[in-house]
């Protein structure tokens, strides 16, 4: 980072549980923060959030908050991100966005540092951070894609509650007392809130994240299938997804299946290969049963990768299990990282 410069960063959305962890890493990492601005709905205003020993009065979000931001970190609902962050454009912010408003918009570059971190010189005021489930299985799959290339992705996810907020870690939590405790209970919020209908995610695994498109993929899947392809700059990429929601507070665990261009690689190169890489903590060992586990993920910000094997039946075909931290990589340290990067390449206004 430039010596001695310092920044004014706003975090919109201070208040939930993504908002929280951006403003914990900023104070980890020593983020060159000269003035914090936190802002959240009307509804949570006023509240206060320590940051450096610090109390900090969180705002209501309008357009005229972002006078004087250098940064702003957004993390409020994509509804919110549309609104405002061109306003916060427009006063010379730089948006890094955690949302789905923007990933999918041609001249906004999608980012992963480990990944596409040169994609950030060609934004023009707004970085889209990718879905929590995207990141970490692209942080796995880049290092195979720049030795190896890549030619087809099947993934399945086991995907945490948390990654719907809040509200849906109350009700699993409820709904687990309850099952246990022989109630009655209704469920109001998962697979999707508003939906028609909702389901147990207690002691269940539900096979929709998000609603349903035309073409019987989830909005969840479609992300994972149009991000990983933008990210990884290949359109001709074969990918697949099958999203499911498990009832685990926080880590997502995905098993992928990745066949690469090139044949007679061993699984020993692969486990060798990932063990280098940026982000990635290799933790294979199945004579002693170690393998990644959210559990184990939880307030790390690595993607973890084990029980890598070769297919059975394809030789270029690989089978790989990828956990990490959905609220830390998946979202608020992937964007603190992106907010690096931007201090690092010189890219500030």
């Amino acid at each position: 980072m430039e010596a001695n410069k310092t920044y004014h960063v706003a975090v919109v959305g201070a208040t939930g549980a993504v908002g929280q962890q951006m403003i914990k890493t900023l104070e980890e990492q020593d983020f060159p923060v000269s003035k914090l601005t936190l802002l959240s709905s009307a509804r949570s205003a006023g509240r206060k959030v320590t940051f450096k020993g610090k109390q900090i009065t969180v705002q209501e979000a309008k357009p005229e908050s972002f006078e004087g931001v250098d940064i702003a970190l957004f993390s409020a609902g994509g509804s919110v991100s549309k609104e405002l962050a061109p306003e916060a454009v427009n006063r010379g912010a730089v948006v890094v966005d955690n949302t789905s408003a923007f990933r999918m918009t041609p001249k906004v570059p999608l980012v992963v540092p480990e990944v596409n971190e040169e994609d950030l010189k060609k934004h023009n005021g707004i970085i889209a951070n990718p879905n929590c489930s995207t990141i970490q299985m692209v942080v796995a799959l880049q290092p195979l894609k720049e030795k190896y290339g890549l030619k087809k992705i099947i993934v399945s996810t086991y995907q945490a509650v948390s990654g719907a907020g809040a509200n849906a870690i109350d009700e699993m939590k409820q709904q687990t007392k309850a099952v246990l405790e022989g109630e009655e209970f209704t469920p109001e919020i998962l697979p999707v809130k508003g939906d028609k209908k909702h389901y147990q995610i207690a002691f269940n695994a539900v096979p929709q994240i998000d609603v349903f498109q035309d073409n019987g993929f989830t909005f969840e899947e479609m992300k994972m299938i149009n991000e990983t392809k933008k990210i990884l700059h290949d359109e001709q990429l074969q990918v697949a997804a099958t999203c499911v929601r498990l009832p685990v507070e926080t880590g997502h665990a995905e098993s992928v299946y990745v066949e690469l261009n090139k044949a007679g690689v061993k699984a020993k190169e692969i486990q060798e290969l990932l063990s280098e890489s940026p982000g990635i903590v290799l933790k294979d060992n199945p004579a002693e049963q170690e393998y990644p586990m959210p559990a184990d993920s939880v307030g790390k910000r690595d993607v973890f990768v084990g029980r890598i094997r070769k297919d059975l039946d394809r030789d270029n075909g690989f089978h790989l299990w990828v956990v990490s931290d959905n609220l830390l990589k998946g979202a608020a340290w992937n964007s603190v990282q992106i907010a690096e990067s931007l201090v690092k390449l010189n890219l500030l206004k």
